[in-house]
């Protein structure tokens, strides 16, 4: 039997392109540099993605570490990515998102590097949000909600 648990979360765009995030009781206040038309008040969406590739499989280091016998006295998690912006703006045909997303594992352990090694291995085949950018996901739009303005 499945264990398929539905994550939610909410975005509501704000003045100019900054938008609230909310999912369970917790928020986050996504921006633009001012480069690209933002405040600069938070990450903008491509970085929470990268940003969320690296705590994802922080994640998984901590949780599955004892279970490799390798102790984690720190791990950190070094994520870039390339976009070329005229997809985004629309001034070519290339693809609006990233194209490569690089990173490093910097894990700072006694343990021997066989076991680092076979830990690792496994590490990146567990981390849901980077077998989410890896793999093809089903993206499919569900529904379109017109509400006509209240005037106050």
């Amino acid at each position: 039997m499945a264990d398929v648990h539905t994550f939610k979360a909410t975005a509501h765009l704000q003045n100019g392109v900054q938008v609230k995030t909310t999912s369970r009781n917790f928020e986050i206040t996504i921006d633009e540099p001012k480069s690209l038309g933002g405040t600069d008040t938070g990450m903008n969406p491509v970085e929470v993605l990268l940003a969320s590739l690296g705590a994802c499989q922080s994640i998984v280091a901590r949780v599955y570490a004892p279970k490799f016998g390798v102790k984690l006295n720190d791990f950190r998690v070094e994520v870039e990515g390339d976009i070329d912006l005229d997809g985004f703006f629309d001034r070519s045909s290339v693809r609006p998102g990233y194209s490569d997303i690089r990173y490093t594992f910097r894990i700072q352990t006694d343990s021997p590097k066989e076991k680092v090694e076979e830990f690792v291995q496994f590490l990146e085949s567990k981390c849901p949000v980077g077998d989410t950018i890896a793999n093809p996901v089903n993206l499919k739009l569900e529904n379109i909600i017109i509400e006509k303005s209240v005037e106050v």
